[in-house]
Formats: C-alpha cells, structure tokens, sequence
C-alpha cells in the first residue's frame, strides 16, 4: 500500500505509517513537516540508526508531483497546467497581489455548472480532482516554482461545493500548521449559489474561512439565463442560505459580480443588486467580463464600470473593481479551460467503451 503525502495532514499520515508498519509514528511526523513545509526531505537531519526506518517510510509514501503540462506568464502573473495519468489537466494561476501572493486553483476537470460567461462552463464536467490533486497545486507554486504563496481562492475550474469532500480534505492538509501552514482566513472557496453546500459548509468549516458567492445578476430573469444554477436554487433561496451563513458574527460573504454590457452593468441593476443585498454583511467584488474564445458577451466600458462601482458605495456597500490579470495568456476570471481537453477526453471514452464492447 502507498500513501499520497498530499492527502493527508501530519497526524493522519503519521497514523496511516503506524498502521502500516507497526511503527514509525514520529519519524513520519518529522518527515512530512520536511517534505510538506520545506519541499524536500533531509534524511541527515534524523539520528543515524533512524535512517534505515526513515527510508522504509520514504518506500510507501508517495511524493510524485503531476507532469508540468503548460506555463505562461504575463508579467508577474503565471498560469500553470498540471497533467494527471488518465492526460487531464489543472490549470492554476499565481497572481500577485499588494500585500502578498494568491494562487487561484482548480477542484475540477470541467465544471457542469454552465455559467454562460464561463469557459470552464463550455467543458461540463470531466471528472473531480482529489484532495490530493487540489493540494499539489499549491505544493508545485510554493516548493517547485518558488512562489511564497500566501493566498488560496477556490476559483479556477470547476465548483467547489460539487467536489465538496475532496475540498474540505485539501482545506485540511493546507491549514496544517506542520505542513503547508495557510491560515484559514487566507483561503477562500467561491461557489455559484449551491444552498445545501452553503448551509453544509457553514455548519462544518472553521469560522475564519472565507466564502464568496457568485450572484452575477441583479434579479431572477437575468440570472436564469446566464447561470442555470439559479433554475434550481432561485436568488431568494440563495438570500436565506447566506443570511444563514453570516448568523456567525466572524463571518462576511465577498459577493461575485461579472458585469456583462448590456446584460446586467445599468444603474437600475446597481440599485436592483443593492437592495437583494441589503440585510446582508457583504463585500462585493466586480469583475469585467473577460473575453473567451467565442464570445457571446463583452465588457462595460470604463465609464460604465466606474458609474456601477460609484452607485453600490452609495448604497452603502463596501466594493471593489478587480483589476484584471493574466488576459493574454487567458488566465483571468472566466478564461480558464480548454474545450479541445473535452474532446479528446469524449474521444478517448468513445474509444475505450468500443474496446470494451468488443
């Protein structure tokens, strides 16, 4: 039996070694701080006669990290694309903030959601990543290329709340404070509006985590067309869960707006979104549509931003304009994806089943 040292945190891992060996409870610890927090394990750090036993557990943990698939950068913006053994890719994208480093990653192949304004969207869903999938992307942006992470956003591909499990799995191993060591309130998992998740996630995850929900609309006939989530869960039932969520005094939700021209930036949805807000503690987010592959969507212009983001703080509600990052090597919200991955993954399953008939 081989344990992923991604999926676990030190004590579980140290716990799975035991099981196995009958031994080796503290060395494990020892190692798994080492691999996990400095990317490297240094056996010359440990008492000589506990060499040979450091190296029985080096022989069933594994530490592979995926292939390297992809990377492109655009100033201090990176994006990266991991490859698993079945040839599906992750992508992650570092993005350099005031303060410090963010790292967007993905908790899916594909996302079945089918927000409108969403490459990953297009792809549906190829299939979940493991917790230990999720976590290798921070460990490869840390310890491989040597970015000091200090930030995680649960906004690249896919829906978070629909790999639920594997996320809070990953939450785990990333809070570790042996191992990788991010605080709680320095990771944020974004979903489009699943309630039930909302109201699991509330009852289950450390108050210090951040949620974000993404609204992107400023009523029900809007929001039906460019997020079907919304034909399941409307914009009320999706109030309720986030009044629920924020009972917590520590808690406070980052509201996710794609301004889309046209569809949802006119004053009137300014004043429309402020008042669905209103009762709730929010701070919200406007981001400009970014452009994909086949549009069907463009951007505010400038003027049309600055009047939305104007109209929202007075209405009392604490708003950023987010400065897009990483548009040229379509990294920016919105851009991550690859609809050529769905067809070669359609094919491959195609062929397999045929195989498998035969």
């Amino acid at each position: 039996m081989v344990i992923s040292v991604y999926s676990h945190t030190q004590k579980s891992f140290s716990e799975a070694v035991a099981s196995l060996l009958g031994k080796g409870r503290r060395h494990a610890a020892l190692l798994y701080a080492q691999w996990m927090r400095e990317g490297n394990v240094f056996l010359d750090r440990m008492e000589a006669q506990a060499h040979p036993l450091a190296q029985e557990i080096l022989n069933l943990t594994e530490r592979a990290l995926p292939e390297l698939s992809l990377l492109k950068e655009e100033g201090k913006t990176v994006k990266f694309l991991l490859k698993y053994p079945d040839g599906l890719k992750s992508e992650s994208v570092v993005l350099p903030m005031q303060n410090a480093v963010t790292l967007c990653i993905s908790s899916q192949v594909g996302c079945k959601m089918g927000c409108a304004f969403c490459t990953t969207g297009k792809m549906g869903l190829l299939r979940n990543l493991t917790a230990a999938e999720i976590v290798c992307q921070v460990y490869y942006a840390r310890h491989v290329l040597g970015h000091p992470v200090r930030n995680i956003v649960f906004m690249g591909m896919g829906e978070p709340f629909d790999n639920y499990d594997a996320v809070m799995q990953a939450i785990a191993v990333l809070t570790d404070p042996a191992g990788l060591g991010l605080g709680p309130r320095r990771i944020t998992v974004s979903t489009s509006g699943d309630v039930e998740a909302i109201g699991r996630f509330a009852a289950d995850a450390d108050p210090a985590l951040n949620l974000a929900v993404s609204v992107n609309a400023p009523n029900d006939s809007v929001r039906d067309k460019v997020m079907p989530i919304n034909k399941k869960w409307n914009m009320q039932e999706l109030k309720r869960a986030m009044q629920a969520y924020c009972l917590h005094p520590r808690r406070k939700i980052l509201v996710e707006y794609v301004l889309l021209k046209g569809i949802n930036d006119s004053l009137e949805s300014a004043d429309e979104l402020a008042a669905y807000l209103e009762g709730l503690k929010v701070k919200v987010n406007l981001i400009p549509y970014n452009a994909q592959f086949q549009d069907r969507f463009a951007p505010p212009d400038q003027e049309q931003l600055d009047n939305f983001l104007k109209r929202m703080r007075e209405k009392g509600y604490q708003t950023l304009l987010r400065q897009n990052k990483g548009n040229a090597i379509m990294a920016a919200c919105g851009q991550l994806g690859d609809l050529q991955q769905r067809r070669d993954w359609v094919k491959i399953n195609k062929k397999g089943e045929a195989d498998h008939g035969e």
